[in-house]
């Protein structure tokens, strides 16, 4: 596949689309905003429709967490981990580090599977 991205799009099944909202907001600084014009109701991650990203929709998640996505936090992982248990979600693992970056595990609040990532400096 040379350059091209591999991963294009995400979908998180969410059973409150304005409570997901307002979560994924608090957590990762976003500004999504309930989009209603195509079949299904859903709310981008972010505005940039060139770039990968993905959105949630309302759905059915996964019993047992489903597929985890890892999303870039806006500032330290530690003050990220911090805003989810805040609201609502919950942190599932410690603190891990790799080349790039550090990310922990975490739930939202349907329970979808999440990785906060702080990309290295």
């Amino acid at each position: 596949m040379g350059n091209n991205a591999i991963v294009v799009w995400t979908e998180v099944p969410v059973t409150d689309m304005e409570k997901s909202v307002a979560f994924y907001n608090d957590v990762f600084g976003y500004q999504m905003v309930i989009d209603n014009s195509g079949p299904n109701p859903m709310a981008n991650f972010g505005t940039d429709m060139n770039a990968v990203g993905g959105h949630i929709y309302p759905g059915k998640p996964a019993a047992d967490g489903g597929n985890t996505i890892h999303l870039a936090v806006p500032d330290t992982l530690e003050a990220a981990m911090e805003r989810c248990t805040a609201a609502g979600g919950a942190v599932v693992s410690p603190v891990i580090t790799i080349p790039p970056g550090r990310f922990a595990y975490a739930k939202d609040l349907d329970g979808n599977s999440l990785g906060l990532f702080e990309p290295a400096k």
